[in-house]
């Protein structure tokens, strides 16, 4: 179409020429060395441009609710304590459900740009924005009721008060990720993250300011912590959907709003919901490993050392899923472009250069397991609980830098249902049983859950490299074409085809 270029690729031109003729020499048997050197270098500086901003976007919206919960801290033990299991058992649970199903978006959007569909990515947005906005209103029901959920997971009485006060704030909040989640990887889709990074690290900047006048200068206490973390969200909403509604960047892929997108809206449902089942088993197997860490002997300390590990574990894998988006965004892009030899070099040149980093943070681990083990608590006892279980967190962190990956290139392919098979498995019939096991019947303890938690991510990369490998990726091509013939709309604003196989 006229008029489409800098509109519809304000960062790169890869689904265009570029890619065109990297395909073509791809195709080439045997592809030289020098050759082979060069599109890797183009494909690794693709990947860094789009990398980059979608880490600190992933980085600064984690952050949000990790200043929350810092300037909860302050106001005693009981506000801390509800605050945390209510992150752990109640917005985990949330934020792995809508995270899981915007990447249906990813899948959708990104092969129908890389196809030049360019009007039905707004329709499938905006059928995105109906679906998650219903669901996290019956999510809301369970915030509203976090005290009984809270109590039925063994957590003492004040506790469950406390925790179901500050849930309820968050209700707003909970509504707010659910919007933000598909406008974010509409965006995504196009290669526009830049814009999204900045507005998340001034609505960062923002929310701790704010936070301070609440909690120290207004003593709004834990409601008022909880509803102001509520308010920045809601601000990162309406930046993100002023951006989409008027930056000439979205000007060929939002139109306006359309009534096609409540239809096809189960069709649409059924890949959402395998997204939101794939990376929810991942969150929730992670939360539930902590939880059951409460039910140890020396309970506290198990708990305390576990939960100050899995939180560098989430600052690494916060960045591997930025890496990870990344690398939906490419792969869906070069699907949907028809370039099946330039989805493979994404693949490889992403999981190389993610390995290398992580094989970098598991050197750091190890060598500041010390420093690293005192910046939250000051306990001798903790502290030598968190370095003894400092090696298994490098073994975590190693793997984190190739199963994300695989799982971002996954969701680029549109494999949702099969991915959440071999979490079901991995996770649940694997990792688990044997993490209760070398818990709760050996002298390993909380080294013992975290074995457990290692082993089921391990059967998971194995299945997900021994998936990527096997794969023909002239068929995803196919696959990719047959999607957006039953997705979206043609050029005209017409609906195509609308059936129950999206």
């Amino acid at each position: 179409m006229e008029g489409d270029g800098d509109a519809r690729a304000p960062l790169l031109d890869f689904v265009d020429d570029r890619s065109g003729a990297s395909e073509e020499l791809l195709r080439r048997e045997p592809v030289p060395f020098d050759v082979l050197s060069r599109l890797a270098l183009w494909e690794a500086g693709n990947l860094w441009r789009i990398s980059w901003a979608s880490i600190l976007i992933t980085l600064f919206s984690f952050t949000l609710s990790l200043v929350t919960q810092m300037f909860v801290g302050h106001l005693g033990e009981l506000e801390l304590a509800g605050a945390s299991i209510t992150n752990i058992g109640i917005q985990g649970l949330a934020y792995g459900i809508m995270l899981g199903m915007a990447s249906a978006v990813q899948t959708v959007c990104g092969q129908a740009y890389g196809a030049r569909r360019y009007r039905a990515m707004g329709v499938v947005c905006q059928r995105a924005l109906v679906l998650q906005f219903v669901t996290a209103v019956v999510i809301a029901f369970l915030y509203w009721y976090a005290g009984p959920f809270l109590l039925l997971i063994g957590q003492a009485v004040d506790v469950a008060a406390a925790g179901q006060l500050y849930a309820r704030g968050l209700i707003p909040q909970l509504l707010a990720f659910a919007i933000f989640c598909p406008m974010q990887r509409f965006l995504q889709a196009q290669n526009i993250v830049n814009p999204v990074a900045y507005m998340t690290l001034a609505v960062l900047v923002f929310h701790i300011l704010i936070s301070w006048i609440v909690v120290f200068v207004l003593s709004f206490g834990l409601l008022g912590a909880a509803l102001t973390l509520s308010f920045s969200w809601w601000v990162l909403v309406a930046l993100t959907w002023a951006y989409i509604i008027w930056s000439p960047a979205c000007k060929e892929t939002w139109t306006r709003l359309s009534m096609l997108a409540f239809r096809g809206l189960w069709g649409y449902a059924k890949l959402a919901f395998a997204s939101a089942v794939m990376l929810a088993l991942e969150v929730w197997y992670v939360q539930g490993f902590v939880l059951l860490t409460g039910f140890l002997p020396n309970s506290e300390i198990a708990l305390d050392s576990l939960s100050i590990c899995i939180n560098y574990w989430n600052w690494d894998f916060q960045i591997m899923l930025g890496l990870s988006y990344a690398a939906s965004i490419r792969v869906g892009n070069e699907l949907g472009a028809g370039h099946p030899k330039v989805a493979i070099l994404s693949v490889l040149v992403v999981v190389v250069a993610s390995i290398a980093f992580s094989i970098l943070a598991t050197i750091a681990v190890m060598v500041l397991r010390y420093p690293l083990s005192t910046l939250y608590t000051s306990s001798t006892t903790v502290i030598e609980a968190v370095i003894s279980l400092m090696p298994l967190v490098a073994i975590s962190i190693f793997l984190n830098g190739i199963q994300p990956i695989l799982s971002g290139v996954a969701v680029g392919s549109g494999w949702q249902v099969i991915v959440a098979y071999v979490n079901v498995t991995a996770y649940y019939v694997i990792g688990l049983p044997i993490g209760c096991v070398l818990g709760f019947k050996t002298s390993l303890e909380a080294a013992g859950i975290w074995w457990g938690l290692i082993i089921g991510v391990a059967v998971q990369t194995v299945a997900l490299i021994v998936i990527t490998a096997r794969t023909n990726w002239d068929n995803e091509v196919e696959k990719a074409i047959q999607r957006l013939r039953r997705t979206a709309v043609d050029e005209g604003g017409m609906v195509v085809a609308v059936d129950d196989d999206v």
